[in-house]
């Protein structure tokens, strides 16, 4: 048996296993205002546009007003689970890098020079948009988690994305230095605001420090890696209760398996499209996304 065959029937089994247990969530049903089709819906819009340049966190706002989730009292609950849902898409990162992923575990404990390397320019990069979102999570939800804000903030990316001119650059993962891992994360702040897209904000500043477009798509997901489960793990430590108490726990974890499945698509159709095609064909989707939300608005729709 090759290897080849023995990892297609792990892949069959771990799926099937997968699918079993949404199918089980789906039948056991949850309580509160987000149901099995709710769930389903939400974890799709995230695992699709996660890692894609066109802000999950702005998709799924606006998904969970048309939705009829997040209006008053449950706002809370909705905004933690539109952070909660990331689980589902940092573990494809996890699935599909798992190798790059144990270099650098092994560059933490010495026996990887090049791992141990990438984990200190993660660590730069990391560094700014976590001091940044401890000290103004708040503010942030209060202000700029809303339909007009996300908005907003897609056409503008759309716009910018029409009109770059990139010059890609040769640099590999192993020749990315501390400082331009460390303008990476000052970068990666503004996807703070809801709408501008971690993802765009992260690939446009590694390719505009001399990345080739793999190292910047790979360093985009293994820095998406460390800032979303750090944002995650902050969201459930303060509000996972009401998150529960609200929504109980069997359709927040369908939803993130479902975001889980899908992000894993989502990231091997990015990585396969941007080898041949430009970042900046997502500027038109962007600013369509944008129209359509202000049409949503002004409809009473959300």
């Amino acid at each position: 048996m090759t290897d080849h065959t023995v990892i297609r029937r792990r892949i069959l089994v771990a799926s099937g296993l997968l699918v079993a247990v949404m199918v089980a969530l789906a039948v056991g049903g949850g309580s509160g205002p987000l149901t099995v089709p709710k769930a389903i819906i939400l974890g799709a819009v995230e695992g699709i546009t996660e890692y894609l340049p066109v802000s999950s966190t702005g998709h799924l706002l606006v998904t969970q007003r048309l939705l009829n989730l997040g209006n008053g009292a449950g706002k809370t609950a909705a905004d933690t689970y539109a952070i909660a849902i990331q689980l589902g898409a940092i573990l494809a990162v996890v699935a599909l890098y798992r190798r790059r992923i144990g270099q650098i575990a092994q560059g933490l404990v010495g026996r990887d020079a090049e791992g141990r390397q990438l984990l200190i320019r993660l660590a730069a990069a990391f560094i700014p948009a976590a001091l940044v979102g401890v000290a103004f999570d708040s503010k942030i939800k209060e202000h700029l988690f809303g339909p007009w804000p996300v908005i907003g903030a897609w056409a503008v990316g759309g716009v910018f994305l029409l009109i770059w001119r990139p010059h890609h650059g040769s640099n590999t993962l192993a020749e990315l230095t501390v400082r331009s891992a460390f303008i990476i994360g000052l970068a990666q702040t503004l996807a703070l605001w809801p709408g501008v897209s971690r993802s765009l904000v992260t690939l446009v500043a590694a390719i505009a420090v001399g990345c080739e477009i793999g190292a910047a798509v790979e360093f985009s997901f293994l820095l998406g890696l460390a800032t979303l489960t750090a944002a995650t793990v902050l969201d459930l430590a303060k509000d996972g209760k009401t998150l529960l108490d609200d929504y109980g726990w069997r359709t927040p974890l369908l939803g993130a398996l479902v975001a889980f499945a899908t992000a894993i698509l989502a990231v091997r159709w990015l990585v396969a499209y941007l080898r041949t095609k430009p970042l900046g064909n997502f500027g038109y989707y962007r600013i369509l996304i944008a129209v359509i939300g202000a049409v949503l608005i002004a409809t009473g729709a959300i």
